[in-house]
């Protein structure tokens, strides 16, 4: 499958591109930790099968020192024992924050409670946004069947450089 339409061809689809990597980097330099940052941003890319943005975060996690144990053990969070109490309730926020549609409530109270035991109100809001950001990304990419292989580390980063 080939993909359908070049987002970095195209002015307006540029001119958009930078907007949104400007938004991510207000999420970047917050003080949500970077490990998390990645581990969310690959659990929902996961959840919502965009190739491209798993490659992405998986290169780019590994290029910032993550392991190959809780990256390949991401899509089982649950059943490992590798994250931290803090990174467990993000990934629950993420799938929960993805997964709208399944769950017409959308992010549970017990889920959120956790997320506010272990997150400051900063790391909160970067989460939030990171979340729904994660999830627009996902949907860019598999509408246009941006597929994953061919990312290397900060290659996104320079595109907007």
């Amino acid at each position: 499958m080939d993909t359908r339409f070049d987002m970095f061809d195209n002015e307006i689809a540029m001119k958009f591109a930078k907007r949104f990597a400007n938004a991510g980097m207000v999420i970047q330099q917050s003080p949500l930790p970077a490990a998390t940052q990645e581990l969310v941003s690959l659990r929902a890319s996961q959840i919502n099968g965009c190739g491209w943005c798993i490659d992405m975060h998986t290169k780019e996690a590994v290029a910032a020192g993550e392991s190959a144990v809780r990256l390949n053990l991401v899509a089982a969070w649950r059943e490992s024992t590798v994250f931290t109490e803090a990174e467990q309730a993000a990934l629950a926020l993420a799938e929960e924050g993805t997964r709208l549609a399944d769950a017409h409530q959308g992010v549970s109270d017990e889920t959120w409670a956790q997320v506010r035991r272990h997150y400051d109100d900063d790391q909160i809001a970067a989460l939030i946004a990171l979340v729904a950001l994660i999830n627009a990304a996902n949907r860019l990419a598999v509408i246009v069947h941006q597929r994953g292989g061919s990312y290397q580390p900060g290659m996104f980063a320079a595109a907007f450089d």
